[in-house]
């Protein structure tokens, strides 16, 4: 135990035969202690006394079943009986990410029910599932970013071998796990790191949680191995396929080797023979995060680039405000976006007010994960509401097609291949004075957007500690059972099989595809194959009208055939698709937003 700023510790253990044990642990140098319990074992709960305070418990604690103010209970991370020890993971080519949320995915909201529709997942053709943080956190509900004890699966979802029977389902399936973990702050409420070294965090760096994470400060070695721990147990002990890392930008450290640099290097020297991904949500599109270390680089795997999302939020949904107004939305930025992965590579940037992003030509596409949807983009909405609330369903699915069609890693988000209507809201489970807190705190964010301006309107925006605002977040399943989300839904598993098969668009290389806008509505993007074939995509992205596809995309045939357009009536209750006019020059017709995919005949 790190506890550099007690005299004393004491661990207090807690046997099934209800008897008390108390333990005094031996001062080592640097506010280290150690010691050994005989006779405890799996299942024991145990606490620690700080100078004779107490009882708290364990910062790293693997279990917490009481919740984070509770004792920590001992866990054998050996116990469990996998039945994957063949499974290597998901690669980067073959990545499509299904992101969730274990409280309401399912209406039980647990690991076992969740583990329940993996069987979904594979059929809807995605490749590896990507977890919203499932460390312990206050209360019974939470998004997951207030973690509380980082190494101990939340016991509102279920104990840790209910994780592990997770993860060991959806290997035997055929789906890879990614978790999100919080690596850049604490939550409000419930973390004990803090209370046994005050030296977890520093004053040196601050950031939108108080003071910063100490990464290169005095007693820095201790937290950086702290956190780099947790990741290699969630890698080894849980099996996970990789970890989505949250808000690397908050990560400061000016010491003489970055934190991140220092954790892909220790993952990397800790598996053997299987494949681990490790993915940054950073929102400065910084292409030194996936350069090797070598290049003067962090040597992550890929980078959450929203650019794309931003771009077609502004022009499908109209949104200006905030971070929007950095975006035209026309569909000549979009296609740039695609074409580089992400938009900003140094342009000044009117939100931040500084200039934002660098070079993406050293990545390759798939090292960009873009979306329609994730958490953040419902979830951060006033009324997390979903992008086809606002939207028409013709747009939605033609935007669907260039998300899936791209040569990026796509990523879903969980509903969102039915047109769920459901929303997605920001949902705590603070004590009393905490959660006042927080509920004044998300509707005064809201203040300078037009539509919140005035306190009446504010006084609407969901309590995010009313249960309701929780349960009403929760997936609705019967939905997809009926028109139109079972038409979307029908789309989304037809391009991810097409995606999956058509070798065009399994190729991903830079110089493996082209996209350019035709006019101010219509996209064209070009994939070719290195064994010749080609596929061709044209999407309509507002209104109708005709559009004449440029020869140098349209050069691979004298005659095109198609494969699916979104307006079919097999995706669509009122199908109105776009009509091949003629073939020299390529001639597309469009009765409305749409998109058609084509190959030679």
């Amino acid at each position: 135990m790190w506890a550099a700023d007690a005299r004393t510790v004491d661990v207090q253990t807690d046997g099934d035969d209800g008897a008390y044990e108390r333990a005094t642990l031996k001062a080592l140098d640097d506010g280290v202690f150690e010691g050994s319990i005989r006779g405890a074992k799996a299942g024991d709960r145990y606490a620690y006394f700080l100078d004779g305070q107490g009882p708290f418990p364990d910062p790293a604690s693997r279990f917490q079943p009481e919740g984070p103010h509770g004792a920590s209970e001992i866990v054998d991370p050996h116990a469990f009986s996998w039945s994957d020890l063949g499974w290597r993971g998901v690669g980067l080519d073959d990545l499509l990410l299904y992101e969730l949320h274990v409280g309401t995915f399912t209406p039980e909201g647990t690991f076992a029910s969740a583990a329940e529709r993996l069987a979904y997942l594979r059929d809807l053709g995605v490749t590896a599932v990507e977890l919203m943080p499932v460390a312990e956190f206050p209360g019974e509900r939470s998004w997951g970013y207030d973690p509380a004890a980082l190494f101990a699966p939340a016991h509102a979802y279920g104990n840790p071998d209910a994780l592990r029977a997770f993860v060991d389902t959806a290997h035997h399936l055929g789906l890879g796990v990614v978790l999100d973990v919080v690596y850049n702050h604490f939550g409000p409420a419930g973390a004990y790191a803090p209370v046994f070294s005050r030296r977890f965090l520093t004053d040196r760096h601050r950031s939108l949680w108080g003071d910063g994470i100490n990464l290169d400060g005095e007693g820095s070695r201790h937290t950086r191995d702290f956190f780099i721990e947790n990741a290699l147990m969630w890698l080894h002990e849980y099996h996970l396929d990789g970890l989505r890392l949250d808000a690397t930008h908050a990560l400061a450290d000016d010491g003489p080797r970055h934190f991140l640099a220092e954790l892909t290097a220790r993952v990397r020297g800790s598996v053997d023979g299987r494949t681990v991904l490790l993915m940054a949500e950073d929102d400065r599109n910084l292409a030194r995060l996936v350069l090797p270390e070598s290049a003067g680089g962090m040597g992550l795997d890929a980078v959450w680039a929203d650019d794309f999302h931003h771009h077609l939020r502004r022009l499908l949904a109209g949104d200006h405000e905030g971070y929007f107004q950095d975006f035209s939305g026309t569909v000549r930025d979009i296609a740039t976006t695609v074409r580089q992965g992400w938009f900003y590579t140094g342009q000044h940037s009117r939100h931040r007010r500084e200039r934002r992003g660098s070079d993406p030509s050293a990545l390759a596409p798939r090292q960009s994960v873009i979306c329609l949807q994730n958490h953040d983009q419902i979830g951060n909405r006033a009324m997390g509401d979903r992008l086809t609330d606002v939207v028409d369903l013709a747009a939605y699915r033609a935007a669907s097609a260039l998300l899936l069609c791209a040569p990026a890693t796509p990523l879903l988000f969980m509903g969102q291949e039915w047109a769920a209507r459901t929303p997605f809201r920001y949902f705590t489970d603070h004590e009393p004075a905490l959660g006042e807190a927080v509920t004044e705190g998300r509707r005064r964010e809201f203040a300078a957007f037009a539509a919140f301006a005035v306190p009446e309107a504010r006084a609407r925006i969901p309590d995010p500690q009313a249960r309701a605002t929780f349960v009403s977040s929760r997936l609705n399943w019967r939905e997809q059972r009926h028109e139109p989300h079972a038409g979307i839904l029908r789309l989304y598993k037809s391009l991810i099989a097409l995606r999956r098969v058509l070798p065009a668009l399994r190729d991903a290389r830079r110089d493996g595809f082209a996209v350019r806008a035709i006019d101010d509505a219509t996209i064209a993007l070009r994939r070719d194959a290195q064994d010749g074939e080609v596929l061709l995509l044209v999407v309509r992205l507002s209104g109708g009208g005709a559009c004449v596809v440029p020869p140098a995309f349209a050069e691979a045939a004298p005659r095109w055939s198609v494969v699916l357009t979104t307006e079919e009536a097999r995706f669509a209750s009122d199908p109105s698709p776009p009509r091949l006019r003629s073939s020299e020059p390529l001639r597309i017709d469009f009765a409305r937003p749409s998109a058609i995919i084509l190959v030679p005949a």
